[in-house]
């Protein structure tokens, strides 16, 4: 029996025995918004949705994002009933035209899907892999079958490894170093994109982060696949547990990474990516979409995401400050304008609402919070 149906954006459905997240719609919305993007600049949009559970994102892709055609696949046959029914046209409005013709079904493992991809040269303008844990497994294929230009939407679980608490184990999958410190949840981001870059370097491609969101231990990734042709974004983030300071450290400085303040040498992680964790203009179009969709939740969280963009690979916890300074913990945002107002950047971040990002040394950030 069918339980009760629910209503996530223009989404019907049901989830059955489907693993479903209501928490984790930001991210959903964010690749609906996305998506569409994608589509109002190509003028088309085909979704591969590997992993796809009840449907929901297949759904929200056809009627928010406008695909054009979608391949919906879970490797458990036991989702049938469920599966079927959500995307069938009779919860479907029939002005979206979201017939038959216009998406597949199939109950794959995810190598077989890629597979009879790459057997039959099938490429796709999305794929979406919501996967657990570590999706190393799975980011050949979606490479492979990825259109150029065409964008990749990718999960991670695992915040254990990719904060740093299970170094051996990201060494293994990630072939990066982790270690722990108050920005590894942003470092976590970054070794994925890293990772993404690596393996996308191995088939003569590139990447390019759209947006990298967290959220509750979930990490997710947009990235686009273009022709290689940037510099080496790769290298380290050293973090001094002394004082707190971290810098960015090149393949070149690995022998010489001491803290500048203090001495002692710099607890490292990496490689990871160390460009930007989010395409400002790409973010700007979808702000703008979600302005136009009434999403005023997403819209500041966009704003936020725009702001740290270009901003240092790390972020200070105002409660690191009040540790570090035996005080009371200050407010982020007085510390954000004090820091702009002697001219350096600082940004909130979407990661921790009570971090900050800055250019500045945790020293310096240290001294106008005790001024504060």
């Amino acid at each position: 029996m069918l339980d009760r149906r629910q209503q996530e954006g223009k989404a019907n459905f049901t989830v059955g025995s489907a693993f479903f997240r209501p928490s984790s719609r930001p991210a959903r919305d964010l690749g609906v918004l996305a998506a569409a993007v994608y589509k109002q600049t190509t003028g088309h949009l085909q979704v591969l949705d590997v992993m796809t559970g009840c449907g929901v994102r297949s759904q929200r892709y056809a009627l928010e994002s406008n695909a054009d055609w979608i391949w919906a696949n879970d490797a458990n046959p036991d989702m049938a009933p469920i599966l079927e029914d959500n995307l069938s046209c009779d919860f479907i409005p029939i002005n979206r035209d979201f017939i038959p013709n216009r998406y597949q079904i199939t109950y794959h493992s995810a190598d077989r899907l890629f597979h009879e991809c790459y057997q039959s040269q099938t490429t796709f303008d999305l794929i979406d892999l919501d996967s657990f844990g570590l999706p190393s497994a799975f980011l050949k294929g979606c490479l492979q079958t990825v259109k150029p230009g065409g964008l990749l939407y990718i999960t991670a679980t695992d915040s254990r490894t990719l904060a740093g608490h299970n170094p051996d184990h990201s060494l293994r999958q990630l072939g990066a170093w982790a270690r722990s410190h108050p920005a590894a949840h942003e470092q976590g981001l970054r070794l994925l994109i890293g990772h993404c870059w690596q393996q996308a370097q191995q088939l003569g491609l590139d990447i390019q982060p759209i947006f990298s969101y967290f959220q509750g231990q979930i990490y997710r990734i947009m990235v686009q696949v273009t022709p290689s042709l940037t510099p080496i974004p790769l290298g380290f983030l050293g973090y001094c547990h002394h004082c707190g300071h971290y810098q960015t450290v090149n393949w070149q400085q690995l022998s010489r990474a001491i803290c500048p303040d203090q001495g002692p040498p710099l607890t490292l992680s990496g490689p990871m990516w160390l460009g930007p964790l989010h395409h400002p203009e790409w973010l700007g179009h979808m702000q703008h979409l979600a302005q136009e969709w009434g999403w005023a939740d997403r819209i500041q969280l966009l704003q936020i995401m725009i702001d740290e963009a270009l901003m240092p690979p790390y972020f200070f916890p105002v409660s690191e400050l009040g540790r570090r300074g035996k005080m009371d913990i200050p407010k982020r945002d007085l510390i954000i304008n004090q820091l702009q107002q002697q001219g350096y950047q600082a940004s909130r971040t979407h990661i921790n609402a009570q971090a900050f990002k800055t250019n500045v040394s945790m020293g310096h950030a240290l001294e106008i919070a005790i001024a504060l």
